[in-house]
């Protein structure tokens, strides 16, 4: 999924922005920030709107949660630094500015009662249905948010929904007719299933450590960090059912599950006790790290942690990595608890003999080995593919989601998009861990259904409002040029 999103980030760019209305709308799934640099001005410039530090830490944020929900909450900082998020929520805020630059000189605007009108109709901001400003105003404190800010955030949503459903357009029967032909062209195919198994292969050592020598710079030991820890636990902290409802009804939609939807008090009742205990904890967590600092304290554990560590959060290992040897760090909440942390001295990673490296580079080296041998042996076979024990399918079409032999369901529909898209009689195609060789033997021409028909108009449209927005990416891009401030944006 990750790796399917990254490839078509251009296409995702409207829906990750203009998803935000629905994603808080769902029941405002809690977002961190990402501190991009001391300054709260502009990061850059694009045709004649700034785009402001503030909106790139909303966005990204917001792409964060998007991608941490599709791996079902094991995304960290370090991964998502990895996948590049950061320059992408940068391009995403920049390609929304140059359609907001088209937009003003288009004369494209939303009023003010489109704006009352959308912002009432967020569901996060409603109790019984209707809208309430108590709800919308916690919102606004909780994620220290301005109100003009928000509201100006929600109506560029708007005008970019204005402005993209300009793109729209009615399918013509001709091009009704070429997708539908194009898509009902069935093949009969001879092919032959190959995966690893087929593969004679035995590790050779030697091998291994000569990749190694060519690639060692890429594995190094982990960064490690010698700390001191000061923790404030909550546990033993007394609070009434009173207190904790009175809590929960202040900040209710910070409690939703997977789907975005809000608990009731009592389904999020435990969530809501560790949280007022950790709010009425914070002054103790405060005095420790002043006695801390002042080095009146003796309850200091000594820790020696690799990057990463599980002992402590994510987030606060960023901010670890921020600072310098012997900094103190302000308490932070561990899962039930505050934990103020000093920095006693870091240890730089460096290249791993490779006895330390064996285990991964070997695990890297057969898997690149065996791929090889196993498109040479794919290779050979196509010689003499009839000589190989090959099947023989049905007819196939990507409309039928036809299970072909040998492969799953999942194996074949991706086979069968490679096959049709292809102009290759015959040829070689991988499909996740398997490589399939094929020789289409036959083809005719099916006739289209209603039911298809219709299936065949949405495609026809999907694929003209793509081809408008990068013909008009293309356009804009030369129009409105991008003057960056700060480093880590762009590639």
């Amino acid at each position: 999924m990750i790796s399917w999103m990254q490839k078509h980030n251009k296409y995702l760019v409207w829906t990750i922005w203009i998803a935000t209305i629905a994603f808080i709308g769902a029941g405002f799934v809690g977002w961190g920030s990402y501190n991009f640099g001391s300054s709260a001005g502009s990061v850059a410039k694009v045709g004649n709107i700034e785009i402001k530090q503030t909106k790139l830490n909303m966005v990204y944020s917001n792409l964060y949660n998007q991608y941490n929900q599709m791996l079902e909450g094991k995304l960290d900082e370090q991964k998502a630094k990895e996948m590049g998020l950061v320059k992408q929520a940068f391009s995403t805020l920049a390609m929304q500015a140059k359609i907001l630059n088209f937009a003003k000189d288009s004369g494209i605007v939303v009023s003010d009662n489109e704006l009352i009108k959308q912002l009432e109709q967020i569901k996060g901001f409603q109790k019984d249905g209707v809208f309430n400003k108590d709800i919308y105003n916690g919102y606004l404190k909780s994620q220290r948010l301005k109100a003009k800010d928000f509201e100006e955030t929600l109506k560029e949503e708007l005008i970019l929904q204005k402005t993209l459903s300009l793109l729209e357009t009615k399918t013509f029967p001709l091009e009704v007719d070429s997708a539908g032909t194009a898509m009902n062209v069935s093949d009969k195919i001879l092919y032959k299933v190959l995966t690893e198994s087929d593969v004679s292969y035995v590790s050779d050592d030697i091998k291994v450590k000569a990749f190694w020598e060519t690639q060692k710079e890429h594995y190094m030991t982990i960064k490690e960090y010698n700390l001191s820890l000061v923790w404030t636990a909550s546990n033993d902290i007394n609070v009434s059912d009173e207190e904790l409802l009175n809590y929960y009804e202040t900040n209710s939609f910070n409690y939703t599950n997977k789907k975005g939807k809000q608990l009731s008090f009592e389904e999020a009742k435990e969530t809501v006790n560790v949280d007022l205990k950790l709010k009425k904890t914070k002054k103790s967590a405060q005095k420790a790290y002043i006695g801390f600092k002042k080095g009146s304290l003796q309850n200091v554990e000594t820790v020696l942690l690799p990057l990463g560590d599980k002992k402590l959060t994510s987030r606060l290992w960023k901010e670890i990595q921020e600072k310098s040897i012997g900094d103190i760090l302000k308490p932070k909440i561990v899962g039930t608890q505050y934990v103020t942390v000093k920095i006693n001295s870091i240890k730089k990673p460096q290249v791993m003999t490779y006895e330390q490296a064996k285990e991964e580079v070997t695990k890297v080296f057969d898997t690149q080995a065996k791929k090889e041998a196993l498109f040479k042996l794919a290779e050979t076979t196509l010689e003499k593919l009839k000589e190989s024990n090959p099947i023989v399918s049905d007819f196939v079409n990507l409309s039928k989601n036809d299970n072909l032999e040998s492969l799953n369901s999942q194996e074949s529909l991706q086979f069968l998009q490679k096959l049709f898209t292809s102009n290759k009689e015959k040829g070689i195609i991988s499909v996740l861990e398997k490589v399939i060789v094929y020789n289409i033997i036959e083809q005719k021409l099916i006739s289209m259904d209603e039911n298809q028909t219709d299936f065949v108009k949405q495609t026809v449209n999907q694929i003209k409002k793509k081809t408008f927005e990068s013909n008009l990416l293309q356009l804009l891009d030369k129009q409105y040029p991008t003057e960056v401030y700060m480093g880590g944006l762009i590639h």
